[in-house]
């Protein structure tokens, strides 16, 4: 049962990822004809917790990109323990 749940987390979360990398990504370019949005990454913050945190120790220009890929750090945690819990 566990495990069904932990894999059900990690692939909604991924999806949720998914969406917000492409929110980003079409608010910071202006792709299909969307208007520039300094905002788009928002959806990221929340998925990036607490690791948002280690954002100042890069420099200013790669914030938004460091940002974008703190989830995976959140992912790869959701993905061991699933792995851990199938394992046992």
């Amino acid at each position: 049962m566990m495990q069904r749940t932990f894999k059900i987390i990690f692939w909604v979360f991924i999806g949720l990822y998914i969406v917000a990398l492409a929110l980003f990504l079409v608010g910071t370019f202006g792709l299909f004809g969307a208007a520039r949005d300094p905002l788009s990454g928002i959806f990221l913050i929340p998925l990036g917790w607490p690791w948002n945190f280690l954002t100042d120790v890069f420099p200013e220009v790669l914030w938004p990109w460091v940002a974008a890929a703190m989830p995976t750090a959140n992912a790869g945690i959701l993905g061991w323990l699933s792995y851990r819990i199938s394992s046992t």
